[in-house]
């Protein structure tokens, strides 16, 4: 259970979850920057680079990333396995819309979408609407930000400013949303943020609004011991006490609930077909995996889709 969420907090960019979205727009900086990138992310720093200052800007510093390689080799090694991880998670659900759009689904909702750019960044196909939900100052910094730099979306994006603990699924609704419509769902890096009843609810919430054909991919987080939870949190103090960074403490932010649902399975039991992938062995096709110490040999995360029949 996290220790600084409450049911009805709130944040903008700056803060609690929605710095996450910062720290995973670095990421694909960063390997856009690469010069053999799984992806690529024109906006991304552009996001970053508004967004002031924070713990994230070492990731687009290649200079401050060899200090850390000198000073102390597998905490450089986790923070490749990370940037990579974010890539080939990038990646996955790239993939997942270009199937979908092939498949003739032209109705797109990302959930907390966050500083996700796929609106701007993929060739939707004409006549594809995305709608993409998340907190109002979320919305609006992204928004604001890319209309600055004179980016605009290439489907009809559509802002749904809702809290997902709220009745998200009316306001998407009369955002034009239309249930009769084959869909193709998104939850990259949600789930976690969500305690067990609050993921179920939200599925069961997707469900209903799919119609037959729609599609939906998600990432799951496993359960990992406290005992290494706290270990990664004294590396972290280390690198704080050497450098002066403070890398973001997701796992303050998350909720390890034991009871949460695995959801290919929880997807197969309410009118799904649902698939499951380790990441550890997607980014081992990928070419991209980096062994990490003290990671108990499990995957970081599990990428599931589901079609509805």
């Amino acid at each position: 259970m996290s220790t600084l969420r409450t049911d009805n907090d709130t944040w903008d960019i700056a803060s609690s979850v929605g710095a996450t979205a910062v720290m995973v727009a670095a990421a694909r900086a960063a390997e856009t920057d690469r010069p053999d990138p799984l992806i690529r992310d024109p906006y991304a720093k552009i996001l970053v680079a508004d967004a002031g200052t924070g713990a994230w800007e070492f990731m687009l510093d290649d200079a401050f990333m060899a200090k850390i390689a000198d000073t102390d080799a597998e905490i450089a090694a986790m923070f490749q396995h990370m940037g990579n991880y974010q890539a080939v998670r990038t990646h996955f659900f790239d993939d997942f819309f270009a199937e979908a759009a092939d498949a003739g689904i032209r109705q797109v909702v990302i959930l907390a979408s966050g500083l996700d750019s796929r609106a701007f960044r993929l060739p939707w196909p004409a006549g594809t609407t995305v709608y993409e939900i998340d907190q109002p100052k979320v919305l609006e910094y992204k928004a604001a930000t890319l209309a600055r730099h004179g980016v605009a979306p290439s489907a009809d994006r559509r802002e749904v400013a809702v809290d997902l603990r709220q009745d998200w699924p009316a306001a998407l609704v009369k955002a034009g949303f239309d249930v009769e419509t084959p869909t193709a769902w998104l939850a990259e890096g949600l789930l976690m943020y969500l305690p067990a009843d609050a993921q179920d609810r939200l599925f069961t919430q997707v469900t209903e609004l799919s119609a037959p054909g729609s599609r939906v991919a998600a990432e799951t987080m496993g359960i990992h011991a406290e005992d290494r939870r706290e270990r990664m949190r004294e590396r972290f103090a280390s690198l704080t006490a050497q450098f002066g960074v403070q890398p973001m403490d997701i796992t303050e932010l998350t909720y390890e609930d034991p009871d949460r649902a695995d959801v290919a399975v929880w997807l197969a039991e309410h009118g799904w077909r649902s698939g499951a992938l380790s990441s550890n062995d997607e980014m081992r096709r990928l070419g991209r995996f980096v062994e990490i110490a003290d990671s108990d040999g499990q995957s970081f995360s599990t990428f599931v889709t589901g079609e509805r029949v």
